[in-house]
Order: C-alpha cells, then sequence, then structure tokens
C-alpha cells in the first residue's frame, strides 16, 4: 500500500473520530442535550433589571449547552435600553453567565440621544425624559471638550447662584451657555473659561442691583461685556427650554 494511500486513510479515520466530536461542540448535533438550567448575572441594576435581561436571553438561553449562540445572546443584551457593553460566557455544565455594564447619564444629546459619563452617545431611552440633564450641543467630536467645559463652568455658575443648564460649541468654535433663568452668555470663541471667571461674580452682584431677569450677556468684548436685561422686574425671561442661539463670532 502507498504512502499516499495509508495517509488517506488515516485522515479519514482521525476525520471520523473527531467530526462527532466537533458537531456536537457547535451545536449540531444534540443541540437539545445538557440544557441551560441557570443563569447567573451581575449588573448594577440602576436602570436595567434582571427580568429585562432574562426576558432578552431566553430564546437563545433555551437550547442545549453547546448550542448556545454566546453572540446571539450579547446582541439580545446590547439591544436593551442603557446597556453599554455586555461580556457572555458558558460555565459547565448548565450555567450562562452575563456581565452588564450600563451608560450613566451626563447630558442630553440633541432630540433623540444622550451623552454618558464615559463621553458616549446612545440612543434616548423612553424612560429618560423626566431625567435632569444639561443639554449640549456641538458636532460629536467636541463631545470630550464640552464635558470639560461643563465640569468647569457647571460649579462656578453654582458658586454664585446660577444653575448651568445648557451649552453649545458651534462649528465655528463660538461658546454659548444657558443658565436656568432662561439667560444666555455668549463667551466667544477658544477657552471660555477666562472671560467666564470675570464676569460670573460680576454677573452675581449685578443681578442683585438690577433686580430683573437678564435676557443675554455677550462676553466678546476685549475689555467688558454687554448685558441685556429683561424691560421691567416682572418681565418673564427666555424659556429656558428654548435652543443657545447660534453665536455669530
Amino acid at each position: 500500500m502507498s504512502v499516499l494511500a495509508r495517509l488517506a486513510i488515516w485522515m479519514l479515520a482521525l476525520g471520523l473520530v473527531l467530526l462527532p466530536v466537533v458537531a456536537v461542540l457547535n451545536g449540531w448535533l444534540a443541540a437539545d442535550r445538557w440544557p441551560i438550567e441557570q443563569l447567573r448575572i451581575h449588573a448594577e441594576y440602576r436602570r436595567v433589571d434582571a427580568e429585562q435581561i432574562r426576558a432578552a436571553v431566553a430564546p437563545a438561553a433555551g437550547q442545549g449547552f453547546f448550542a448556545v449562540d454566546l453572540d446571539q445572546v450579547r446582541r439580545a443584551v446590547l439591544g436593551l435600553d442603557w446597556v453599554a457593553a455586555a461580556e457572555v460566557r458558558k460555565v459547565w455544565p448548565n450555567r450562562l453567565e452575563i456581565t452588564v455594564e450600563e451608560h450613566q447619564p451626563f447630558a442630553r444629546w440633541g432630540e433623540d440621544r444622550l451623552l454618558s459619563a464615559r463621553g458616549l452617545l446612545f440612543p434616548l431611552p423612553a424612560d429618560a425624559a423626566s431625567l435632569a440633564l444639561p443639554e449640549f450641543q456641538g458636532g460629536e467630536q467636541h463631545a470630550a471638550e464640552l464635558m470639560r467645559v461643563h465640569g468647569l463652568a457647571a460649579p462656578l455658575f453654582a458658586l454664585h447662584g446660577s444653575e448651568l443648564v445648557g451649552l453649545r460649541l458651534s462649528a465655528r468654535g463660538s461658546w454659548s451657555f444657558r443658565l436656568a433663568e432662561g439667560a444666555v452668555v455668549m463667551a466667544g470663541r477658544g477657552d471660555p473659561m477666562a472671560r467666564l471667571e470675570r464676569f460670573v461674580p460680576l454677573f452675581a452682584e449685578l443681578r442683585a442691583v438690577e433686580q430683573r431677569p437678564l435676557e443675554r450677556a455677550d462676553l466678546r468684548y476685549a475689555n467688558g461685556f454687554a448685558l441685556r436685561w429683561a424691560e421691567t422686574a416682572g418681565a418673564t425671561p427666555m424659556n429656558p427650554e428654548s435652543r443657545i442661539p447660534n453665536p455669530q463670532a
């Protein structure tokens, strides 16, 4: 018998031995054997609950141990609102373990998305309407910069009695800030913090003297700023829910 013939016989024999093993491991055979009987979930449970996860993975987890498609299970979990990341693994002989990381909302982004504390944009969940979050406007590539400036500006405004509820970075690099009382502060291009640090303490003093709502402050001047106050003390300030206007500089 030639060497090639013997090699072919050995390959055939090896294939006959390994094929059933590969078939079982891939769920081609015995797909209903060794069923998944335990589901262990590791999650924070701030906005996603265990029942939601169980319901999402039930169709895939109802198969045998070797037939469960881990990618399918992972995609099902990632499809849930608030889920940022998911890891799935099988533990012999009958357990499925899922680790879920939730998005922690930081700000609203446009009409239909939120920005997470990790700087990731994700679809607006149905139950997010009542969340008290600042509103960011700008290019997606500037998300980290918006978060940085908010982290500096919000405490500064709060220290002097104002709440920062929105900020915008225009396509031309101009900054605008919206306060809870409706005032819009135009800070211009570049890093806005030097201008805000000069203006905000003075604004607190001027507001006490004027006794009128501020509608707009323009800080885009080298040696000062321009203020527009409401006509009368009883005038209604600008709607706090209105969008920050597009600055011209």
